[in-house]
Order: C-alpha cells, then sequence, then structure tokens
C-alpha cells in the first residue's frame, strides 16, 4: 500500500507588490509549478500562501521562483519585514530620482527642439539617458517582464518593456532613416519607465505608511518563563524548552507565557485581549489560565497544559492563515480594465503590421514595411497606459489623505474599492461598541438623594485594594472629585468582598449575596440588585457598621458615540451585526442599548471567521470591526477589516483600515470616504480611456508620431491628476 504524504503549507511575505496584477502574476507562476496544489496571494497583507506537496516540490524551491519573478521574500520576522519594507521603498525613491533627473534633462532637450534649437549633442544625448533609464533604475522592472515572458503571463511589466524596447528600436532606425523621429522614440522610452516608476513608487509608499502600526503577534507571549524544578529551585527558560507537565511561577503584572492549570496561588487576571470579556476574573487552585493574558495581582504557580501548535496564541495565528488562505479575492478595477487592455494594445500591434503589409499588398500590390514598423511601435508607445495605471493610486492618496485628517488609515486599494459594496457589517463587542474595561454606571441610594456618600464610603474603604473593581470604584469617585478619607483595618475575603475602618466607622464591600449573610436586605434593594443584574451589569454592595446603605452597578461601559456610529452605519444601508466572547446576557444588554438586532455571542475566535464565512456565503460583502487577538482571523476573513487602533497588534495587522482613535463613528466616515474614492477612480479611468483609447487605434494608422504619444501621457495624466485632488469627498450620511 502506497503511504500518501500529506499536502504542506507555505506562508510567504512578498515585497514589490503593487496592484493586483502582481497577484495573478504570481498565482499563476508559482500555480503551474509541479507539486503545487493551490495558490492564495494577499495584496494588501503582501504575502502568499501556498500548498504543495513536499514529495514533488520544497520551499526553496518555492521562494526561489518568486525571486526570479523579480520580487522580494521578506523575513517572516514581522519587524524585521518592516525595516525591509522601508529599505525598498528607499530604494524606489533613489531609483525614482535618477528617472525624475533623466526624464528632466530628456524634457529640457525636447522643449529646445521644439523651438528650433539643434544640437550635435542632442541625439547622443538622448540615446544614452533612454538606454540608461530602461536599463539603470528600470532593471528590475525588465527583469520582471523578462521572468513573466518566460512563464507565458502578460501583465503591466510587459507591456511597458514592449513600450519601452519600441521606443529604442524606433530610436535606432530612426538613426539610419529619416521617416523615423529618432529623438522621439528615444524620449518616450525614457518617459513611460518613468512614470511606471513613479506608479510603484506611490503604491509602496501607501503600503509602508500603513504597515507603521504592524508589530509582531508572538510579542504577547513572553520569550522566557520561570520553570520550577523538582528541587523547588527556579530557573528562567525560553518559552520554547518548556513542556506540558511543567510548572511556572508567574508574578504580578506579568504576561501568562503558556497555557496551564493553576497549581496554587489566587490572582486576578485579565483575558479581555484573548477571550474578550472585559471584566478581569479570579483564578486558583484548578482554574485554567490562558497564555497571552494578564497577571494582576498575586503569584500564581501555573501547570503547563499546552505548548506549541496547541498554545492558544499559536492556534490563533493558524486561524489568521486558514481566514487569509479562505478570503475572496478581489480584482482592483484598474486591474480588471488592465487584464485586457494589454493584449489588446498587443493586438493592435499585430493588426498595424498586418494592415501596413498584407493589407497594402491586396490594395496596391506592394506592402509598406517601413510603415508597418512604425506604426507598430507607435500602437506599443501610445498603448502604455500611464493615466490607466494612475488612476487608482492618485484616487487613493486624495481619499488617504481626507480619511487621514479624521483619524482613519486606509492599508489598501482593495479597502476603498470594496467598502462601497459592503450591507453587512459584524462588530466586536469588549473595547469596540464597550470601553473593555470595568467602569461604575449607576450609584443606588437605600436613601434619597444620599448616592454621591455611597460611592466616597466605598472608594474611601478599596483605596488599599487592587482589585479591578475596587479600582472602577475608586476612579468613579476620584472623577466626581469626592474627598476620599483614609481608611485602616482594610482586610478582603477573596471572591466576596472587603472589609475596613473609614472615619472611625465600619465599612463592607462585596457581592450582595455576601453581605446578606450577616444582615437581612429589603425587598427593594433585591430588586434593584435582580434589575441590574438584568442588565448585565455586577452589583457591589456597600453598608456602614452593618446597615446597607447603597448598591454600585459597575460594568463595561458603551462607548459615548458607539450608538450614533450604529444609527449612521444603517442610515448607508449597511445592517450591524454583533459578534462576540462574552455571554449571551451581556451581549444582548449592550445590543438592545446601541440598536443592533442580530446577536452572536459566546463565539471562540476560529467561530468568529467561520461566521464571517456564513455572511459572505450568502453573497454579502462583509466587513467587520475589532480591536482584540480574538478578533483578528475574523478582521482576516471579512472582505473589509477595521481595527481599533487602541487595540492590540495583530488586530491591527490583520486589518484593512486601522481607526487611529477609539471614535466609532470614523467607521461611517471611512464607508463614505472609500465609497468617493472609488468614484474618482471610475471617473479617472473614462478619461484615460479618452486618451488611450483613441489614440491606440489611431496609431495603426501610421499617421502618429510619438511626440503625440508623449503630448497625450502628460495630458492624460495630468488630467486624472486635477480630477483625482478636485472636488470633494463626502465623509458623512448622505440625503
Amino acid at each position: 500500500m502506497e503511504l500518501k504524504i500529506k499536502p504542506k503549507r507555505l506562508q510567504v511575505k512578498i515585497g514589490g507588490m503593487s496592484c493586483s496584477f502582481c497577484t495573478m502574476t504570481i498565482k499563476k507562476a508559482v500555480g503551474r509549478m509541479g507539486g503545487v496544489n493551490d495558490v492564495h496571494v494577499s495584496l494588501a497583507h503582501e504575502e502568499a500562501l501556498i500548498e504543495y506537496d513536499p514529495a514533488q516540490q520544497t520551499p526553496t524551491n518555492l521562494r526561489d521562483t518568486l525571486r526570479q519573478l523579480g520580487y522580494t521574500v521578506r523575513d517572516p520576522d514581522k519587524v524585521k519585514a518592516y525595516e525591509e519594507q522601508q529599505a525598498e521603498l528607499h530604494l524606489a525613491r533613489m531609483l525614482l530620482v535618477w528617472a525624475a533627473a533623466f526624464t528632466s534633462i530628456t524634457l529640457g532637450i525636447m522643449a529646445a527642439r521644439w523651438f528650433g534649437v539643434q544640437q550635435v549633442w542632442f541625439r547622443p544625448t538622448m540615446i544614452v539617458l533612454a538606454l540608461a533609464t530602461v536599463f539603470f533604475p528600470g532593471w528590475h522592472i525588465l527583469v520582471m517582464a523578462v521572468q513573466s515572458l518566460r512563464r507565458n503571463i502578460l501583465n503591466q511589466h510587459v507591456l511597458l518593456e514592449f513600450g519601452a524596447f519600441a521606443g529604442i528600436i524606433g530610436g535606432t532606425i530612426g538613426l539610419f532613416n529619416p521617416l523615423f523621429p529618432a529623438a522621439d522614440f528615444f524620449a518616450v522610452a525614457t518617459f513611460i519607465t518613468t512614470y511606471h516608476l513613479l506608479s510603484g513608487w506611490t503604491s509602496l509608499l501607501v503600503r509602508t505608511r500603513a504597515s507603521e502600526a504592524v508589530s509582531k503577534l508572538l510579542d504577547l507571549q513572553p520569550a522566557t518563563a520561570r520553570h520550577i524544578l523538582n528541587d523547588g529551585t527556579e530557573v528562567e527558560v525560553p518559552v520554547e524548552n518548556i513542556q506540558p507537565g511543567n510548572l511556572v511561577r508567574i508574578r504580578p503584572g506579568e504576561s501568562i507565557p503558556v497555557d496551564g492549570v493553576v497549581k496554587t496561588g489566587l490572582s486576578i487576571v485579565n483575558e479581555s485581549l484573548v477571550t474578550g470579556e472585559p471584566i478581569p476574573v479570579e483564578k486558583s487552585d484548578g482554574d485554567e489560565v490562558i497564555g497571552g493574558s494578564l497577571n494582576q495581582t498575586g503569584t500564581l504557580i501555573v501547570e503547563v497544559t499546552k505548548v506549541g501548535e496547541e498554545a492558544f496564541l499559536a492556534q490563533i495565528a493558524r486561524h489568521i492563515e486558514e481566514a487569509r488562505a479562505m478570503k475572496p479575492n478581489i480584482l482592483v478595477i484598474v486591474d480588471r480594465v488592465l487584464q485586457w487592455y494589454v493584449p489588446g494594445v498587443l493586438a493592435f500591434g499585430g493588426l498595424a503590421i498586418l494592415v501596413w503589409t498584407l493589407g497594402a499588398f491586396l490594395i496596391t500590390g506592394q506592402m509598406d514595411v517601413i510603415r508597418a514598423i512604425f506604426a507598430a511601435l507607435a500602437v506599443l508607445v501610445m498603448g502604455y497606459p500611464c493615466a490607466l495605471g494612475m488612476a487608482s493610486p492618485l484616487a487613493l492618496i486624495r481619499g488617504g489623505g481626507e480619511a487621514a485628517r479624521k483619524g482613519i488609515l486606509m492599508r489598501s486599494g482593495e479597502a476603498f474599492q470594496v467598502f462601497k459594496d459592503v450591507r453587512r457589517i459584524v462588530i466586536d463587542k469588549t473595547g469596540t461598541l464597550t470601553q473593555g474595561k470595568p467602569a461604575v454606571v449607576a450609584v443606588i441610594s437605600a436613601d434619597t438623594n444620599h448616592s454621591a456618600k455611597v460611592l466616597r464610603l466605598a472608594a474611601s474603604a478599596e483605596q488599599a485594594s487592587e482589585h479591578p473593581l475596587a479600582r472602577a470604584i475608586v476612579e468613579s469617585a476620584t472623577a466626581d472629585d469626592l474627598s476620599l478619607a483614609e481608611s485602616t483595618g482594610f482586610s478582603a475575603t477573596p471572591g466576596k468582598g472587603i472589609v475596613a475602618t473609614v472615619e472611625g466607622q465600619t465599612i463592607q464591600v462585596g457581592s450582595p449575596q455576601w453581605l446578606a449573610e450577616k444582615e437581612e436586605i429589603s425587598a427593594k434593594i433585591t430588586e434593584q440588585v435582580e434589575a441590574q443584574a438584568n442588565l448585565a451589569r455586577t452589583v457591589v454592595a456597600v453598608s456602614v457598621n452593618s446597615k446597607l446603605i447603597g448598591l454600585i452597578a459597575i460594568a463595561d461601559a458603551v462607548k459615548s458615540d458607539a450608538k450614533e456610529a450604529i444609527q449612521q452605519l444603517q442610515d448607508a444601508g449597511i445592517e450591524p451585526v454583533m459578534l462576540t466572547g462574552d455571554n449571551w446576557h451581556t451581549a444582548r444588554a449592550v445590543a438592545a442599548e446601541v440598536g443592533i438586532k442580530e446577536v452572536f455571542a459566546q463565539v471562540l475566535p476560529g467561530e468568529k471567521a467561520a461566521i464571517v464565512r456564513e455572511l459572505q456565503s450568502e453573497g454579502f460583502r462583509v466587513a467587520m470591526v475589532g480591536d482584540g487577538i480574538n478578533d483578528a482571523p475574523a478582521l482576516t476573513q471579512s472582505d473589509v477589516g477595521i481595527a481599533i487602533g487602541a487595540g492590540t497588534d495583530i488586530a491591527i495587522e490583520s486589518a484593512d483600515v486601522v481607526l487611529v482613535g477609539e471614535r466609532l463613528t470614523a467607521v461611517a466616515d471611512a464607508f463614505y470616504i472609500g465609497r468617493s474614492s472609488y468614484r474618482k477612480t471610475v471617473q479617472n479611468l473614462w478619461l484615460a480611456f479618452v486618451f488611450n483609447g483613441i489614440g491606440v487605434p489611431l496609431a495603426v494608422s501610421g499617421l502618429v508620431p510619438p511626440v503625440w504619444a508623449m503630448i497625450a501621457m502628460v495630458a492624460s495624466v495630468s488630467t486624472v491628476l486635477l480630477n483625482s485632488f478636485g472636488g470633494q469627498l463626502i465623509p458623512r450620511k448622505e440625503k
């Protein structure tokens, strides 16, 4: 029986991609390699996920193919990858400066010739400038074009080189035949290469700026852990050396490095970033802890249960990888046009040759080879889609600048294009709709108008406590400018409450059930406790000298602009859906408060991405807003992932749009800016086609000099530029 080898996956960070044409080039080239089963390429995240048969293919060969295509393979470490991206941007800028210098000299010579100035050194200088531009700053484009042609792939690099070499060939012929304007042909080779470099640098600039917020996922996991040996001594070792069954010590304020079970100790652990639960939880003997969460108060001895691929953070990374692989592909409108435009231009070039050879022979009995060559070269020169290539980057820069002024970072062109089609938006609760931390939301006095007294006495007694609920009470009293008194005799009963002496009185602050063990609670107070519990709030009771004086309700408060943001999205025709790892009771209460009808609660990180996929399978374009580690797979899976800038680095890395602050109404702003920018792109395309669409067929006639191509190119780009930065984008809802 033959043993079947399981396919493997290779995830590669790629540099040098400028448009979705690049994603198609990579998919075709790598997909045709032997042993490759599937290829997914993400332009927004600049990476590829390749599934291959290890018996037929190796990771080295796959990476080498990407390099041969002219792309760079970045370091998997995201910090180093960002440094490499910065280096690529610096190189692209340097090459553009050189090309711009060559173009400026060329333009000066052309202007002099137009005004009748002739110098013997003009022609050789134009030759040198054209060759220098194509073979020095444009060398990497030539390499990419050659490698694409070798694999029978037609893309924007191939079309550029056809145009550039048409200029060089036409100029060379012109050295010997006066019918060919040599200087004009050489000038075009210089101009179109420079414009291509400008377009590539623009795209890279946008992506590099957006990547400044990106950090490593596993930074959340400490690099080392304190391993307790069998003899009781403690040794600090790398996390990767920890094995299941080992004991590790986690002190207050430290991140928990592993998944495990508490053997001994008592502490408060903040798990909100990994589970979505906003209120920190108490951990004692036998309780499970999750790697990446924060130990706040006491020391814990934890027995390790999961390491490596089984650990929580590793599972999140795997969910993200899976989501990227399953995310619907998006072909940017410009590249959808170029998909047909490139073979169309080449077809017109072939038609020009046929018209002036076979066509001329059938009509006149003679073939006009010179006119055929001139016409074909003119088609290739006129056909370089500079304005088409700049249509999207210029609109993106305009929209990106407008978004930045409103605290929105648009990381990709896809975000601009797809946002207009979004009809469902999935929104995380904790840290997105809510503040993400406990806060006092109500103070109820047993006697009328004594709520300030209840809060002041409770805060005075809780000053010595490190419990998150105690800190929320103290912060609320401080915010209300209440003068706190000194407390003495502080003592805490874990899981129940505290006792302290304030101004000679015995103050107890804790759960209503704990206080009910010592004193009778009236029916009225019991009703208040139930009412607050129905609103998904944690209730703390306060008593003075064994007499209950009031209640304090604590919850993860809804953000002040959350309800307004939901209303704006609904006005835009986008239906919000809440998705949270928190319990159903809390989720429904928050949803009702902000106006969301559809709710998914108690959802695990991998399940969040699955729910987004389910909505997508129903035919919706889906956006996702989140801030935590547990949101990252869903942010990646969604058509437009939107991260809260105050959230975790991995959420930011997984998103297409980043809200720099915590203003939730910025989501609606991003929608309108994205829609307006897309409209600008479509307008730019039509303007570009006025020049290219008319110029290419005219060039078949053989009556279009190369200088016309240059004038048309400059005019088309200038028109697109003016349109991109003219008018006003509409970031708010329209009436």
